[in-house]
């Protein structure tokens, strides 16, 4: 049997990892600064991570929903309290995409409409109603588009007000800052009006911070910079850094009941660990601070590479955008500078996602590399 061929694959193979160090087959060290696309948000193998999960799975490593879990008792009350988010009750799943999946079909149970707003360059994942809400033509099949999505230019209030007046929208979607699209972001006022509007209208606002959350963008929500309050918050990537896991935050207006939303895997006692390993090493670290603080320093080093337009996004969820397409030079920064970069929809972006425990001194070796090949 072969594997089925959708992944286009840079010549390297990861074997081990250590911090922001990952080794290949050959001996050959990497510097990561994409983190498997925001995933690695404490360093690769943190040594209190590995604990967690080792101890972990010395008791139990799974069992279903069936059953008592304290361990998700435990991180829905730590959750809380690191995000303010107190008021919100969190399901867990196991990725971003299901949360998404999750967040739309509670927003539909919830106001018994059907169609969703969403916004140019946004990505939502690759099941059904989230890639029916994700503006890539070439990721939704037949089956997908019969979803009700309207996809809206990102920041222009009137086409929203357009549609959200017209009655049948159940929810609104939006990162607070776009992963995949290129780091574009609403602005405060915008994101301020939607959250107005969707209240006025009986529609749920869906903040996608698969991407931007658990410190990401300096603070512990990439939406807590535009002072709002979204009625359910999708999580995923940084949060279980590498363990499959995924949830939304839904907020306590919004009533349960039984079966209304399942999951097999989701919650299980191997990812709880995870995520509470995480959630710890944030605190322990103060990296949401740190995230804050270097993304200043990125900031200010782009002034000694006059190729860069701009830099955009906060904290350590970062784009240089450049006036060429940026594909060779992330083949140049992994085979002759030796570390990782991302790229974006917006093929002059390059992506910049590491580890929340970075130091200053990752970002000039970022830096000098990046004029070593510019130059």
């Amino acid at each position: 049997m072969n594997l089925f061929d959708v992944y286009p694959l840079y010549n390297v193979t990861p074997v081990q990892a250590k911090g922001i160090v990952v080794t290949d087959d050959k001996g050959q060290e990497y510097l990561d600064y994409y983190g498997g696309h925001a995933v690695i948000s404490i360093g690769h193998s943190h040594p209190h991570y590995v604990k967690r999960l080792k101890e972990q799975l010395d008791k139990i490593g799974f069992y279903s929903n069936a059953v008592q879990n304290p361990l998700q008792v435990e991180l829905a009350t730590k959750l809380g309290q690191l995000s303010g988010c107190e008021d919100y009750n969190l399901f867990l799943c196991n990725s971003g995409a299901e949360a998404n999946e999750n967040a739309l079909k509670l927003a539909s149970f919830h106001t018994s409409k059907t169609r969703v707003i969403a916004f140019k360059n946004g990505f939502h994942g690759r099941t059904s109603a989230a890639v029916a809400a994700t503006d890539n033509e070439k990721i939704n099949a037949p089956l997908n588009k019969q979803q009700k999505v309207s996809i809206l230019p990102l920041n222009d209030i009137d086409a929203f007000k357009q549609e959200i007046t017209k009655g049948d929208i159940c929810a609104v979607i939006l990162e607070p800052i776009q992963g995949v699209g290129g780091l574009d972001e609403p602005t405060s006022a915008f994101f301020q009006e939607i959250a107005a509007l969707a209240a006025e209208n009986d529609v749920l606002l869906i903040a996608d911070e698969v991407q931007s959350g658990f410190g990401r963008s300096g603070k512990f929500f990439g939406f807590q910079h535009h002072n709002i309050r979204p009625d359910i918050i999708s999580i995923a990537k940084g949060m279980g850094n590498g363990f499959p896991v995924g949830g939304i935050l839904i907020h306590e207006k919004i009533k349960a009941s039984y079966g209304l939303l399942g999951t097999t895997f989701g919650g299980n006692h191997l990812a709880c660990a995870a995520t509470l390993a995480v959630l710890e090493v944030l605190e322990q670290d103060n990296l949401i601070e740190n995230a804050a603080q270097l993304g200043v320093y990125f900031n200010e080093k782009t002034a000694e590479i006059p190729q860069v337009k701009r830099t955009k996004g906060r904290g350590l969820m970062l784009g240089l955008e450049f006036d060429f397409e940026v594909a060779e030079l992330r083949k140049k920064l992994i085979f002759n500078q030796h570390l990782f970069t991302g790229g974006a929809k917006d093929k002059k972006v390059l992506r910049i996602l590491p580890a929340l425990n970075i130091t200053k001194a990752h970002i000039d070796t970022f830096f000098n590399a990046l004029k070593a090949e510019l130059n």
